[in-house]
């Protein structure tokens, strides 16, 4: 599990200090916005990103909107549901607002009534599937890759489609070597898994494959990429491409494939809590992520891909569907149709079937 980690960016400022601009091209009585979250003077997130890629963005919030202390909290994904669904029903203080890559969580708790309507103004400048009823957001377009040892797989067994990776973990060299998500533990895993089984044809044949290999789960990200890294796995299945790619910029260790058949992309989703103290904050956060000022911190500092298309940069939704092509992208929507999986039957059906093929009684 990924250690939890809170983030603090304050910025404390007197009386005297100058005023925050409403954003060239909002309305003007959006001041009153601005002037309401400088009353509160804090925001609460509870998050499943890293705190090193949130940082760049609490800094260039903080120094758009001195005195508005951001207070992040960095878990896994499905800690995040967790641990929301107690506060609430404790009726305890909890997050002002919920960004988390286990899309289908965040679309349950949304469509559960936890999430306040909003339409942001940034709203006209995203797909319109990674909004869904002015309560859910997508802030980012995030490929699922395979990532690989680039010292212990020959570049001729690299796979570049999900056959051709079916086929190669079946081999002997690869048993005891593969990794993925464990999706009963990670929500973005189950997420990635359950869609998988709706765009590939041949799933079950995957899965199967994972048997044979015997794979070896994790809950998170960074543990698949520090054991694919010194090799004591070999391959990495439905690997976050995001963290994946920034970490084979440093580590020469890391390979990357974006699936050519198709390629899953997964976009963190974001909601304002509907009974948040520090709606306005939450507000200003949101808006700001989704602008073309947050977007290119996502891209270029946070390394995450803006979902926006008029960034620019290696890391955008423009450069990933120029490299793999427009057809073979395959982005996870933010809308209730990701619900069909959550229902405890239904769940625990998938979560069988995967055990039972993969080997994971």
């Amino acid at each position: 599990m990924k250690l939890k980690h809170t983030v603090a960016a304050a910025c404390a400022f007197f009386a005297g200090s100058a005023l925050a601009q409403v954003p060239a091209g909002y309305p003007a009585d959006y001041q009153k916005i601005i002037d309401g979250a400088k009353k509160e003077g804090k925001l609460v997130i509870y998050g499943a990103t890293d705190s090193k890629a949130t940082q760049p963005l609490i800094k260039d919030f903080s120094a758009m909107y001195p005195g508005i202390t951001v207070e992040y909290n960095d878990m896994n994904s499905t800690e995040v549901y967790n641990r929301f669904i107690s506060e609430v029903a404790a009726g305890g203080n909890t997050a002002d607002a919920m960004w988390s890559s286990a899309m289908d969580l965040q679309m349950r708790l949304a469509s559960d009534g936890y999430a306040l309507q909003y339409k942001s103004l940034e709203a006209s400048k995203i797909p319109g599937w990674a909004i869904w009823d002015d309560k859910a957001y997508g802030t980012t377009f995030e490929p699922a890759a395979i990532v690989y040892n680039k010292r212990l797989v020959d570049a001729k067994e690299v796979p570049h489609t999900h056959a051709e990776f079916t086929a190669l973990i079946q081999q002997p060299k690869f048993r005891d070597k593969v990794t993925t998500y464990d999706i009963e533990k990670s929500g973005v895993g189950f997420m990635f898994m359950t869609q998988d089984a709706r765009e590939y044809p041949k799933f079950q044949d995957m899965a199967n494959a994972f048997g044979v290999s015997k794979v070896r789960v994790q809950s998170s990200t960074g543990t698949m990429m520090e054991r694919i890294s010194s090799g004591e796995n070999l391959i990495g299945y439905n690997v976050l491409g995001s963290y994946a790619l920034v970490r084979a910029k440093t580590d020469p260790s890391i390979g990357v494939v974006l699936p050519k058949d198709y390629t899953l992309v997964m976009s963190r989703v974001f909601f304002i809590n509907k009974s948040a103290k520090n709606v306005n904050a939450a507000k200003l956060w949101l808006d700001y992520m989704l602008s073309q000022r947050g977007q290119t911190i996502i891209a270029n500092d946070s390394k995450l891909f803006a979902i926006r298309a008029d960034v620019s940069g290696e890391t955008t939704s423009a450069e990933l569907i120029k490299q793999i092509g427009k057809d073979n992208i395959k982005p996870v929507p933010v809308h209730p149709i990701l619900l069909q999986f959550l229902g405890p039957q239904r769940r625990m059906a998938f979560l069988k079937q995967w055990k039972d093929a993969a080997g994971k009684k």
